[in-house]
């Protein structure tokens, strides 16, 4: 299936795209990060060190968390991140709403069931494009 994913670079630094965004929402929605890291697949560790990086990447953080103790850590997004994550949402929403037809003609054009040539061929073919 033909499908459009969005990856905003922010060049030099970084970049922002659907993995860490979601990692945002996990984040917001279970108040830690590392059950956002777990229901990701991801380490504890990974997960931080991208929290960590999109914090530094932006002049004011994302997301800010509290230490454990009796009363338990965790972390939530500031209004900042919550305004990226919608932010990036939108432009998802508007960047498919454009695509749209572009890639409904890649769809119609997938050759579904059909044998591909063999990788020498179309290396040959890309080099007569």
């Amino acid at each position: 299936m033909a499908k459009l994913t969005l990856r905003v670079d922010l060049a030099p630094t970084g970049a922002v795209g659907p993995g860490k965004i979601r990692l945002l929402e996990f984040v917001d929605e279970m108040g830690s990060i590392s059950a956002a890291g777990r229901a990701m697949n991801m380490s504890y560790r990974r997960a931080w060190l991208l929290i960590d990086e999109l914090n530094r990447l932006f002049k004011n953080p994302l997301v800010a968390t509290r230490l454990g103790g009796s009363a338990g850590g965790g972390a939530e997004l500031t209004p900042f991140g919550k305004s990226l994550v919608r932010h990036y949402r939108d432009m998802e929403i508007e960047a498919h709403a454009a695509v749209a037809p572009h890639l409904r003609a890649f769809q119609i054009e997938l050759a579904a069931g059909r044998p591909r040539r063999s990788t020498r061929k179309r290396a040959a073919d890309d080099d007569d494009a």
